[in-house]
């Protein structure tokens, strides 16, 4: 992502777009000699940085600035660079080129880490654990089934993702204010070459269709909707590293955590969740710059104003790098995640006494007693167990409680079979492996592997 958003790709591209502007515009037949085209062709990448600094400096003009470094290289296409074109040919289209690749780059990275996910979801399918409404204890669920809520969140990410990758135009050969008037110019009034002029161009850069209309620039729209799906991405991170985080301090799972590594320089025994809150960090910088889009689009005046240019410069590559940086803390995590399988349980077990009252209710009016009574017996003992708790006893001992009392006539062992943690987790495991088998194996069939060389710097 570093290199894709660096300055050789970015105007390695304006290069290309030269290039492939005055092949096209010479396959129409425009008198444009073959070597000008050649020599174009020889110096894509060969750019003299300090030259173009001197010529911006002179110019205060970018992209002329990279036309009279590139026709220093190529002198026998210096008639013919940019020709018909105004800057935003290069700026805009270039853009749109690297949104993709970078859209296309992230799109492998949530891939790999719903690629772990899977492992870790398929593992513990079945372990019972709390879930929670409102920060509150509440039904059972798995471990394994919250680790496909997880997923779905990055699963509609891809198919965001691959949406937009399929169907982002390019701007294409538009002219200064969107009217192609200096290409029919060009092409003596032919309205014909020109409409194939910018289909070439486009098809030639790897898009099959431009964007039919445009003023100078391409509809800042289309940026406010490849950043939204940039911030989806954000966004879904930034959720798993919040329930990472509260896992962390419950003692139930815990991020991956090196031999070597410093929790903190105070506290020595402190694990702290760093990576996680990382994530939860660089998210909320990146969903802090997706309004910034559509804030842009917005006062883009008539054809076009020139305040969206330094504001994009920033907002469209931070945009991609802090995700991508997000991705790879993500994938760090996922691959590496810890389970405390004792601790879910000790914390299932405080709790899940309260949880089995209504089936511990049906079954002593099975039994021959009274349903209000029972109700009112359960009452009792819960709030004494819960008050217990609070004040400090090690567990919960409502069952207890409830099997000694003479007036309840259930056996603990009948009160400890109800309150069997499995009994409570409905279709949790069975959701796993449905979801796995018919959305996830398809989907990471589709995407092939990508191996994980990122450094996790925290």
């Amino acid at each position: 992502m570093l290199e894709l958003w660096g300055p050789s790709m970015r105007y390695g591209l304006w290069r290309r777009l030269w290039l492939v502007l005055a092949e096209a515009q010479r396959e129409l037949g425009l008198d444009l000699p073959e070597a000008a085209v050649n020599e174009m062709r020889a110096h894509l990448d060969d750019i003299n940085f300090a030259s173009v600094a001197e010529y911006e400096k002179r110019f205060r003009h970018d992209v002329m600035a990279h036309v009279h470094a590139f026709a220093d290289v190529a002198p026998a296409a210096r008639p013919f660079i940019h020709l018909g074109a105004t800057s935003c040919y290069v700026t805009d289209n270039a853009e749109l080129v690297l949104m993709r690749r970078g859209m296309k780059l992230l799109r492998d990275k949530c891939v790999e880490s719903v690629r772990s996910l899977a492992v870790f979801a398929r593992e513990w399918r079945d372990v019972p654990c709390l879930g929670y409404t409102h920060l509150q204890p509440a039904q059972l669920t798995t471990v394994g089934k919250r680790a496909t809520l997880w997923m779905q969140d990055l699963v509609l990410d891809i198919a965001d993702l691959d949406h937009r990758i399929a169907t982002l135009p390019f701007r294409g050969v538009k002219g200064t204010t969107g009217t192609q008037a200096s290409f029919l110019s060009l092409f003596d009034g032919d309205h014909a070459r020109v409409r194939e002029l910018d289909k070439r161009v486009s098809k030639a850069m790897g898009f099959e269709t431009s964007i039919p209309v445009t003023g100078q620039t391409y509809s800042r729209k289309i940026d406010a909707q490849v950043l939204g799906v940039v911030a989806g991405v954000a966004s879904s991170a930034s959720k798993f590293s919040g329930d990472m985080r509260m896992l962390q301090a419950f003692g139930e799972i815990e991020e991956p955590f090196e031999r070597d590594q410093i929790g903190s320089s105070a506290m020595a025994y402190k694990r702290n969740p760093m990576r996680s809150e990382r994530i939860a960090a660089l998210a909320r910088f990146v969903l802090s710059l997706e309004p910034n889009a559509n804030q842009t689009h917005a006062v883009q005046y008539f054809e076009r104003t020139l305040d969206d240019s330094a504001n994009r410069r920033l907002v469209i590559p931070e945009s991609f790098l802090a995700t991508d940086a997000i991705l790879v803390l993500l994938r760090n995590v996922v691959s590496g995640l810890e389970v405390h399988p004792a601790r879910i349980r000790r914390r299932v077990d405080d709790e899940l006494p309260f949880m089995a009252t209504e089936e511990i209710i049906v079954r002593a009016v099975r039994a021959g007693g009274d349903r209000q009574v029972a109700h009112e017996v359960i009452r009792g003992h819960s709030i004494a167990a819960a008050r217990a708790v609070k004040d400090g006893a090690p567990r919960n001992d409502m069952l207890e409680r409830l099997a000694a009392d003479p007036t309840f006539g259930l056996p603990l062992e009948d009160l400890q079979a109800l309150a069997e943690p499995s009994r409570f987790t409905g279709r949790a495991p069975q959701q796993v492996d449905e979801f796995l088998a018919e959305v996830i194996e398809p989907m990471l069939a589709a995407h092939p592997s990508h191996a994980a060389n990122d450094e996790v710097r925290v």
